[in-house]
């Protein structure tokens, strides 16, 4: 499987597919949304000859899409978001994966060579909102019949990531009794009583967890009801997040503590609801390595180091699953912020376009190794393994 041979394949179809890039952008989607570029990028998967299968795992916007040759070997993952940002469009680049991933897909597709193996293309749709891959994995699509994830993404420099925050969403709502503060005040049972309760227990708790743990809260609502009214109802948005997941379950279930600590405090009732469940990252250096050995034989732009910490994906949750790693590719100004108008203005420049056949030749070349050498991927297999088990032994 020769790499020239995939890169002439890239730059035969980069034409085709930057026009697809540039149509996504003129039409953004927010999260489950996305049907129109779900429907560009699965009828052209589908010409290619790829055996597509659209709503899967009953969200209706996300796709599979499968090439075999030859029975066994490697199955190699690529996957693509293609969700817009509100009121903004696509300021995170997420215009330029679909057709990324496509023509990586298509150099590996027709690239032949003597070893059996199989191209698995996934449409994950809402990553900005409702997380798409989560929604997926609940109903059923868990990825693990994948060798490896692959994914690209645009940015202000071509590199990789090695952690990324675990978090946890919960919506938190306080039952109280409402009264006459200044009338009958010993009837009332104040809910927003409860809620200060629970911020100042949570402050507390910051005190005795690991340094990487970072709580977040604010106020969503409180009833309305003017100063001299006990309030009944009171609602909070928390964020939880650590770089360890099985670290951070174990801090939860002290924060759920707090939240029914200060209720019994108040005489309030709590609801504790998570609304999202994000994994960090398992980071596997060595298909980290790969995959910027390419992008440093394709003298991509702007090669930097890989980022150390980073945020928070949905794709954490599949590379808790199956090793995997994204090769970002700069696209914007360095410093250039993400969900921002420096993204949106670069979303069609030829910076943007160029960036598209960079990550389809950095991934596909990642793939051919991959599949050309199987002790370099039992090495990438094994270390995610071990990873994972060294994670949950530190929790």
């Amino acid at each position: 499987m020769g790499k020239e041979s995939l890169y002439e394949t890239i730059d035969g179809a980069a034409a085709e597919l930057i026009r697809m890039s540039d149509e996504i952008f003129d039409h953004p989607e927010i999260g489950m949304e996305e049907h129109y570029a779900a429907g560009i990028l699965t009828d052209w998967l589908e010409k290619e000859g790829f055996t597509v299968e659209r709503g899967v795992a009953g969200v209706e916007t996300a796709f599979r899409a499968v090439y075999r040759r030859g029975e066994g070997g490697p199955n190699i993952g690529l996957l693509c978001e293609y969700d817009a940002l509100p009121g903004i469009g696509h300021a995170c680049g997420h215009h330029m994966q679909g057709p990324c991933i496509l023509a990586a897909a298509k150099a590996l597709k027709e690239a032949g060579g003597d070893r059996p193996y199989c191209i698995t293309v996934y449409g994950t749709p809402a990553e900005e909102s409702v997380s798409g891959k989560i929604q997926m994995i609940k109903n059923g699509c868990t990825f693990e019949e994948l060798s490896v994830a692959l994914m690209m993404h645009g940015g202000p420099a071509t590199q990789v990531d090695v952690k990324s925050l675990a978090n946890s969403r919960f919506r938190v709502i306080y039952h109280g009794v409402s009264s006459h503060a200044a009338i009958r005040p010993e009837k009332g049972r104040s809910a927003l009583d409860g809620l200060i309760l629970a911020f100042q227990g949570i402050e507390f708790l910051r005190e005795h967890v690991n340094s990487d743990v970072k709580i977040h809260y604010t106020v969503t609502s409180c009833g309305g009801t003017p100063a001299n009214v006990v309030p009944a109802l009171a609602e909070a948005c928390f964020y939880v997040r650590s770089y360890n997941r099985a670290y951070l379950d174990t801090v939860i279930e002290r924060f759920k503590k707090v939240l029914m600590g200060a209720a019994m405090m108040t005489e309030t009732e709590v609801e504790i609801i998570e609304e999202k469940k994000v994994d960090n990252k398992i980071p596997v250096l060595s298909l980290n390595e790969i995959v910027m050995r390419q992008a440093k034989a394709l003298d991509a732009p702007q090669l930097r180091p890989a980022r150390e910490k980073t945020g928070s994906t949905d794709f954490g949750n599949v590379m808790r699953r199956v090793p995997g790693t994204c090769a970002r590719v700069a696209f914007v100004p360095e410093g250039a912020a993400a969900h921002s108008q420096e993204y949106v203005d670069a979303g069609k420049t030829k910076a943007a376009h160029d960036a598209i056949v960079y990550g389809a030749k950095i991934l596909a070349g990642t793939a051919a190794e991959l599949i050309e050498d199987p002790k370099l991927l039992e090495t990438v297999q094994k270390e995610f393994k071990e990873a994972l088990a060294r994670e949950s032994s530190e929790a």
